[in-house]
């Protein structure tokens, strides 16, 4: 049996591609998954995955992540699925993108504060996150499960494990601030309320919970956030949706590079194996089709859509898997020096 741990990073809709390589990875009946920390879509996948994992094993976290992606929308009108099914996902992308409602909302949600809704506030993703079960999900069988947010106050990352994993928990790990109102959680090691804005912003998501010895090597990163794009974005569009990507993959960076530089310490021999934790970093992503989609397609669900990422994200796990299943335990399959060279 191959044991690995899960970084599922957050993205909006775009997690749905996060959906289809967990589909696969639960074809594998000889890797099992011992802990998972995700952000924002990537705490919603994990807590779906979970929480189906210990209610009914394999098919149940498949069918838990089925629940999730059609409560978010990814089963729509099949009226509309069946005429737009020719369509690519980069051009629903550029539809959304410079379409006439999207650019009055992106324009709104920047001048408007979501406070200025008063009682009628409320989170869209509310009604989403209350169907999970959250006795399965802070249970101590199934996977370990890590929510990332990010306290207001302080600009550090909060990681909610066990029995702090709430609806609130999940909400905060996803509350982009110019869309949603912080989320207040009480902070035991604060003794104090503290609000939280989305878990990206320090931790996209956090890798350091998954340190632990009596957790596996392996990290599969499930990376939905292109970490390069070859051309300089020049509309208002292009350039604020890679803001959002550079500042989202920010935090993994920071992370990587301190476990690289970790790696060339025990190279070197200037640590001894066992001083620190051996961590075989691998990824699993889709550039090519995350340079074509956009920050509409992150805040605006499209059935379309969300059901091509899906069907992407099985084929990059199963491309992973057939390039790198025999390196799990073994070795890392991301080249960090050249990452960072």
């Amino acid at each position: 049996m191959k044991r690995i741990n899960l970084a599922l990073q957050g993205g909006g809709a775009h997690g749905a591609f996060t959906w289809g390589v967990l589909d696969r990875l639960l074809d594998e009946e000889d890797i099992e998954v011992a802990a998972i920390t995700g952000t924002s879509a990537g705490a919603l996948n994990g807590a779906a995955f979970k929480s189906g994992m210990v209610q009914a094993g394999r098919e149940g976290a498949r069918a838990g992540l089925d629940g999730l992606w059609k409560r978010m929308g990814a089963v729509g009108d099949m009226r509309i699925t069946h005429w737009m099914r020719g369509i690519e996902p980069a051009q629903i992308a550029q539809a959304l993108e410079y379409s006439l409602p999207y650019s009055i909302a992106d324009t709104w949600s920047r001048l408007v504060s979501p406070y200025a809704y008063g009682p009628f506030y409320r989170n869209p993703l509310e009604p989403v996150v209350d169907k999970f079960n959250f006795d399965e999900i802070c249970a101590d069988e199934g996977p370990g499960l890590f929510v990332c947010a990010t306290c207001v106050r302080s600009g550090k990352i909060r990681v909610f494990a066990g029995d702090e994993i709430s609806t609130d928990a999940i909400l905060a790990s996803a509350c982009l601030p110019n869309l949603f109102q912080a989320v207040e959680i009480f902070d035991p090691d604060t003794n104090r309320t503290e609000a939280y804005w989305d878990g990206g912003y320090t931790g996209n998501p956090a890798l350091y919970p998954l340190f632990d010895s009596g957790l596996p090597d392996d990290v599969v990163i499930v990376n939905i956030n292109p970490l390069e794009r070859d051309e300089v974005p020049k509309t208002p569009q292009q350039i604020q949706n890679r803001i959002n990507e550079i500042s989202f993959n920010s935090s993994l960076f920071r992370e990587l590079r301190a476990i690289s530089f970790v790696q060339r310490l025990l190279r070197e021999g200037k640590l001894r194996a066992g001083e620190m934790s051996r961590v075989l970093v691998h990824m699993i992503a889709d550039d090519e089709l995350m340079n074509d989609l956009s920050a509409a397609t992150k805040t605006v669900p499209n059935p379309v859509v969300l059901n091509r990422l899906k069907q992407a994200g099985r084929t990059a796990a199963n491309r992973f898997l057939r390039a790198h299943k025999s390196d799990l335990g073994e070795r890392s399959t991301v080249d960090l020096p050249a990452m960072f060279g």
